[in-house]
């Protein structure tokens, strides 16, 4: 059975903000330079995700890095030279690099910072879960362990999902969904694909609420709203533009829209200004009646990573992943398929948390 969200820890933004000294500008300035040059010292690439604090963003775009997400993070570290890969993002994350690039060292600036999903899916309870439906083909999102991936037929971010449901659906497969329930009802919906779905959700999109979205529309009448599947289903209903992090991105750079109300972490913002930066993003609420004591446009794990857990981490070779080896093996196996099937099918494969 699925864990609540009440039954692991979700760590708050503020205390994690608040646990190092605030830094002055010319000791960030310091800082981002001895980071600059210990990645050129320990023969290291950085790889961050869209929704970690725009400082390490700009420092993997500097150095010869790469701010994407997690799967496009994963295969552009197996493609480059570097012996070793530091992933700011959360603990799948770099599990998937590790996948994709067993002979490489994979750090991270911190190993507590996981996900909600991945938390909300434990390995056990989850082959139980399957056992309970042996005629089903299983998928899971790209946001969960090795040892989950590792039970899956196929692994798909959220871009590939709905076009690879679509060609199981089309061979009378029925399918095991895991782990964000919203996704997969958005999968089922555009499928119409028999699926079971795990009870799982991210604690950043599960907070957008719709009445509060409705309200905000009516402020910003010619703003296209923006919505990742994980959002409830009253959210991306609402939306213009239902995406992965890529696609989002590109539609504010492609649409004509000037403003553009965006239900997804905020730091994505960054990538979005590079785009577009003539335009007005907004956040998507999670705030008003509805909304909970956790609500927040940003993941607060990935608030852990920061330029000081960065040098750290570069300073000593600390927090390494690793994952067990035959566990790997049957993730790749999974995500493989899915990368087959893009290539197939001539899509570029995008898109994650």
């Amino acid at each position: 059975m699925a864990l609540a969200q009440a039954d692991y820890y979700v760590p708050r933004t503020a205390s994690i903000t608040g646990a190092r000294p605030l830094l002055d500008e010319a000791e960030r300035a310091a800082l981002v330079a001895r980071i600059k040059a210990l990645l050129k010292e320990r023969d290291a690439a950085l790889v961050a995700h869209y929704y970690v604090d725009a400082s390490l963003q700009r420092i993997a775009e500097e150095t010869g890095g790469f701010v994407s997400d997690s799967l496009e993070m994963a295969r552009f570290g197996k493609e480059h030279p570097a012996t070793t890969l530091v992933v700011a993002g959360v603990r799948f994350m770099g599990e998937t690099a590790k996948i994709l690039s067993p002979e490489k060292r994979v750090l991270m600036p911190t190993l507590e910072a996981e996900c909600s999903l991945d938390l909300g899916c434990p390995a056990d309870a989850f082959r139980a879960f399957c056992a309970e439906h042996p005629d089903r083909t299983v998928v899971v999102y790209s946001n969960t362990s090795v040892a989950v991936k590792a039970l899956a037929d196929y692994v798909v971010t959220s871009s590939i999902a709905v076009p690879l449901v679509t060609w199981l659906r089309d061979q009378g497969r029925k399918i095991l969904w895991a782990p964000d329930r919203h996704l997969g009802d958005y999968i089922r919906r555009e499928t119409g694909a028999d699926m079971v779905l795990w009870d799982g959700s991210c604690v950043v999109h599960d907070e957008f609420r719709s009445r509060e979205l409705e309200k905000l529309r009516k402020t910003h009448p010619a703003a296209a709203v923006l919505a990742h599947p994980e959002s409830p289903r009253d959210v991306i209903l609402q939306a213009d533009v239902v995406g992965s992090t890529s696609q989002l991105i590109a539609a504010v750079q492609k649409r004509p829209e000037s403003e553009f109300i965006v239900a997804t972490d905020n730091r994505i913002f960054y990538k979005m200004q590079q785009a577009a930066p003539g335009k007005r993003l907004i956040e998507a609420p999670t705030g008003g009646h509805s909304a909970t004591c956790r609500s927040c446009a940003h993941c607060p794990w990935m608030a852990m990573n920061d330029l000081s857990s960065l040098a750290d981490t570069l300073e000593h070779g600390s927090n390494e992943i690793f994952v067990d080896e035959a566990e790997r093996v049957k993730a790749l196996v999974a995500t493989q398929r899915m990368l087959d099937f893009a290539a197939a099918h001539r899509r570029r494969v995008v898109g994650d948390a």
